[in-house]
């Protein structure tokens, strides 16, 4: 399995898909809480799911399983809790929700997991990422 990782902020929509199309990728997992956000028009789901079929022969599926609560994303962002005490909180919800086999029908699949985090460091989707990598093993991992 292939697993990369993009945000499309501070992406124009000519740089996101043409990152996706040339990095052959077959489904963009979108792990983010909302994925109805205004932030870039592009993003919405209805609209995402579209362009990823028309401009790069991708597929789209929204796992919200993967998203933060609402309540970590929001300590986390309002200064409640540091990236370290965020980082625990994630995985022990992944922990706690279970459901990594989810990724087991991607195991031979280049996926993409898309949050709206510009940068993996301090991002869910590259916590994300490195647990799959954990379970399945001989993941490799490309951040966008």
């Amino acid at each position: 399995m292939e697993v990369f990782t993009i945000s499309y902020t501070k992406k124009s929509a000519e740089v996101f898909f043409g990152l996706l199309e040339t990095n052959k990728i077959d489904v963009l997992i979108d792990v983010r809480l909302y994925n109805s956000t205004q932030l870039a028009g592009f993003s919405k789901s209805r609209d995402l799911q579209f362009f990823l079929e028309r401009l790069c022969g991708c597929g789209y599926v929204w796992a919200k399983r993967f998203a933060p609560s609402s309540a970590l994303f929001n300590a986390y962002k309002n200064g409640q809790i540091d990236w370290s005490g965020y980082e625990g909180a994630y995985n022990e919800l992944l922990d706690t929700r279970g459901g990594l086999e989810y990724f087991q029908v991607y195991v031979n699949r280049r996926i993409c997991l898309l949050c709206a985090e510009e940068t993996p460091e301090h991002c869910h989707r590259r916590l994300l990422a490195e647990k799959i990598a954990a379970v399945y093993g001989g993941v490799t991992i490309t951040h966008f």
